[in-house]
């Protein structure tokens, strides 16, 4: 494929972001941006993000591989795991590094350098050399939506979004079907369409974006009493089973991604925290109240593209600390939400 200027003859082009699956799926509009001038796409993704890279609208093929300066438990680096990953990348012929703010592409770079790739693009503040040959400044002080400041390194790199796409947050389809695991949960011939429930999902990749569990289980005895189905979803079985009690239905640990997806879209509200299924959500167009951590900037990474209603403490003093532990006693960004304001905005976002 042949464009007008140097570095445009896009073969194979791979992106790069190596976090968690909801800063992948973050990544959805960039992907779909240069997907519209590549050849084969190939995205590179952590073990914690490969899930939402193969749900990504114009991905390819996704490669897994652990970054050690990005991973939230990183395994030491050897000559074997950077031997891996180059041979891994040896037919890619250009690249597009996605990063947080906080995160550095150049480890990255350097790699890409040394399987060959000849032309690379990221965001870099730092001095690159010659590891980048499209080097995207910003005014880190600013807060962008992840999606948008993602966006813009593609744009930076050359590659724009097909004309129609509105630069929202997508999954592929089609999901699964899972009318049968609906069926299961609220009996054959009961109505499961949009709406038809609220999904409550109590877990977070970091106790401190963690709303208690006790009030999520609080929160599922009062959505039923306000004439809710709820579904509990999540990975930690115990936690899911303790906030469904006796009168939600608990899917911990019983859906794949995908499935996850497709679950989500039918609901008609999400209550999540700062977590990949928010953004999942925003993904299928199913709007969310956000029990929000200010740990990070909502600006930047709250639910994207949909109805949202953001609760938490926005100025508490754990603001803008990125800590994975809450560091101030008492956990009070979180802690002062009750049950109440989430059924009001539960009530809000349905009506």
């Amino acid at each position: 494929m042949h464009g007008d200027g140097p570095g445009d003859e896009r073969r194979r082009v791979l992106v790069a972001r190596l976090d968690d699956a909801g800063d992948v799926l973050l990544a959805g509009p960039a992907v779909r941006a240069v997907r519209t001038r590549a050849g084969e796409l190939v995205f590179l993704a952590g073990p914690n993000g490969r899930a939402a890279a193969e749900l990504l609208p114009g991905v390819d093929r996704v490669i897994e591989w652990r970054a050690p300066w990005i991973d939230h438990t990183p395994r030491p680096l050897g000559k074997a795991q950077v031997a891996d990953l180059v041979a891994k990348l040896a037919d890619v012929d250009e690249a597009v590094i996605l990063t947080s703010f906080h995160q550095s592409a150049l480890p990255l770079a350097l790699l890409l350098r040394l399987a060959g790739v000849a032309r690379i693009s990221a965001i870099s503040n730092d001095y690159p050399g010659s590891l980048l040959d499209v080097r995207h400044v910003v005014d880190e002080s600013v807060d962008v939506p992840e999606a948008e400041r993602m966006l813009a390194v593609a744009r930076a790199a050359g590659f724009e979004l097909p004309a129609g796409d509105d630069g929202k947050l997508a999954v592929r389809r089609p999901l699964p079907d899972i009318d049968r695991k609906l069926g299961q949960l609220f009996g054959a011939g009961a109505d499961a369409g949009k709406g038809a429930y609220v999904v409550v999902h109590p877990g977070t990749s970091a106790p401190a974006r963690t709303w208690p569990a006790e009030r999520h289980r609080q929160t599922v005895r009062e959505l039923v009493e306000d004439g809710h189905r709820v579904v509990v979803t999540g990975t930690e079985r115990d936690l899911t089973a303790y906030v469904a009690g006796d009168l939600a239905a608990d899917l911990g640990g019983a859906t794949t991604f995908a499935e996850l997806a497709a679950l989500i879209e039918r609901a008609g509200v999400l209550v999540a925290g700062n977590t990949g299924p928010a953004h999942l959500a925003a993904a299928v167009g199913t709007p969310v109240v956000s029990l929000f951590a200010p740990v990070v900037p909502a600006a930047r990474w709250a639910p994207y593209g949909v109805p949202v209603v953001l609760l938490g403490d926005q100025e508490a003093p754990c603001r803008a600390s990125r800590a994975r532990t809450c560091p101030v006693p008492g956990h009070p960004c979180l802690s002062h939400v009750t049950s109440e304001q989430v059924v009001k905005a539960v009530r809000e976002l349905t009506q």
